[in-house]
């Protein structure tokens, strides 16, 4: 189910929340398993075939988990017992995510035909990835005992579960289960309805409203250079509107239910340099491979060239996790290189004048632009051969067309430009603070609230106004 959707935001979500806020006043475990039970039902609809994944997923991890925060095991038992469910999770993730990928790889090496094709389930991914920091979590001790119910409802809870952020244990089953979310607060569900609405009008006016253009670069088979151009700045910022609007509304629909979801999205083209672009990016994803990647890895702990290794590695596994393609490969060696090259600069150059500061920042965000676009290319691309035709052309000044088409493509690109780096971003808007759970502090002392409500009804109405039959969010694939 799609949260840019009718049956959505007129069925599901409103019937959810009367039931959830219906139990809450005779008990505090029935809201957790409903909402449990309702999130399975989001996810069924349309990926039914893969509920009993999920199921047998979560009863896996639980069960090892238990295991690990429970059972007096030995050390050497606590490592197999850790080493069990990491093994098996990533065995299920590379059966249906990455077999055919490999099997490919070995037809076109060997020249043989035992290609196979597995059907993706749909947010593998994000619930394999949870519940993997779980079981790291559990055999360090950082985990207490929980019941299955608010486990299941951490697995499943479906404002996340298709597309993101990786929740953490710590931060979401205590929210679960805290009594005072079982009852409708006006205030959150008013500003949840709000950044819900923003997040709407994100994919359904701008990000959705951009996708045409990005076929000049992607879809002709030679583009000139102003159409490569055009096209792959239209891919970026349909990118951008697309995960930026899909974590909008993620916040959004938790909020109504009283749950603090982390920020995962902040306005990462404002960056500076490659590595504060991905502290603002994906934000929640580049923190689980900092913690159980890269610093499992060895980190910077054991000097600076191992160092730039680890963080190739950890961007290759992270390339590889958006989907299992040699353009995917590329784009995570990309950002790798790219962080190398940052580290290293950062090395060489630790203190910049403060007179030549501002230039500096000016140029560093440039250029991460730049770079980022480029590595975009190859994470849109069909193949690695299309992303270089398309390179290729947008180095090429002598190739320019310029019609009336490429005209209005350019001021499209320019006005998304200015709301891209001029714009605040959602959370500064509504003063989202996820780690002290508050938010719309301005609206409830009553300073902004006409104008806000205005603005956030009109939003809303162009969103829902811009519903297309079936517009699937970008990150619902990987």
């Amino acid at each position: 189910m799609l949260f840019n959707s009718y049956p959505f935001i007129l069925l599901f979500l409103p019937a959810v929340l009367a039931g959830y806020f219906c139990l809450g006043r005779r008990s505090n475990l029935a809201p957790v398993i409903w909402l449990a039970l309702a999130s399975l039902a989001f996810y069924a609809i349309g990926n039914w075939e893969f509920v009993a994944l999920l199921l047998t997923s979560i009863a896996f991890n639980y069960g090892v988990g238990h295991l690990l925060i429970v059972a007096k095991l030995g050390a050497a038992q606590r490592k197999s017992a850790l080493a069990l469910g990491v093994v098996g999770d990533l065995l299920v993730l590379g059966i249906f995510k990455y077999a055919g990928f490999a099997t490919e790889n070995v037809d076109a090496l060997l020249g043989t035909d035992f290609a196979i094709h597995v059907l993706l389930p749909v947010g593998i991914s994000f619930y394999t990835f949870t519940q993997i920091a779980f079981l790291v979590d559990a055999w360090r001790g950082q985990v207490a005992a929980y019941a299955l119910p608010p486990y299941a409802l951490f697995v499943t809870y479906f404002p996340h579960l298709i597309a993101g952020p990786i929740l953490h244990h710590k931060d979401m089953i205590p929210q679960f289960e805290r009594q005072e979310t079982k009852r409708p607060y006006a205030h959150l569900i008013l500003c949840g309805i709000i950044i819900f609405a923003i997040g709407l009008f994100k994919k359904t006016c701008l990000a959705d409203g951009i996708q045409p253009l990005v076929a000049l670069a992607f879809e002709a088979r030679s583009p000139s250079f102003d159409q490569a151009w055009l096209g792959a700045l239209a891919y970026t910022f349909r990118l951008y509107f697309d995960f930026s609007g899909y974590s909008d509304m993620a916040i959004g629909i938790s909020l109504m239910f009283g749950i603090f979801l982390p920020v995962n999205f902040n306005s990462p083209y404002k960056a500076i340099s490659i590595v504060d672009f991905w502290r603002r990016w994906h934000m929640t994803l580049s923190q689980f491979l900092r913690d159980y990647l890269y610093i499992t890895l060895g980190g910077n702990r054991r000097g600076r060239v191992l160092r730039y290794v680890n963080l190739m590695i950890t961007m290759l596994l992270g390339g590889l996790w958006h989907g299992a393609a040699w353009t995917f490969v590329v784009w995570g060696a990309l950002h790798g290189a790219y962080l190398c090259i940052n580290h290293a600069f950062n090395a060489l150059v630790p203190d910049v004048p403060a007179i030549f500061a501002r230039p500096a920042r000016i140029a560093g965000a440039v250029l991460t632009f730049i770079a980022v676009v480029v590595a975009w290319v190859f994470f849109r691309a069909e193949s690695v051969s299309w992303a270089l035709r398309v390179l290729c052309a947008m180095a090429d000044p002598s190739n320019i067309v310029f019609g009336r088409e490429e005209i209005a493509g350019l001021v499209l690109v320019v006005i998304y430009a200015a709301l891209v780096w001029l714009a605040p971003n959602t959370q500064d808007i509504m003063g989202y603070d996820h780690g002290n759970r508050t938010v719309g502090e301005t609206l409830r002392e009553g300073r902004l609230r006409p104008l806000l409500l205005y603005a956030g009804s009109l939003v809303l109405a162009f969103g829902i106004l811009g519903i297309q039959s079936h517009s699937e969010f970008i990150y619902f694939r990987f």
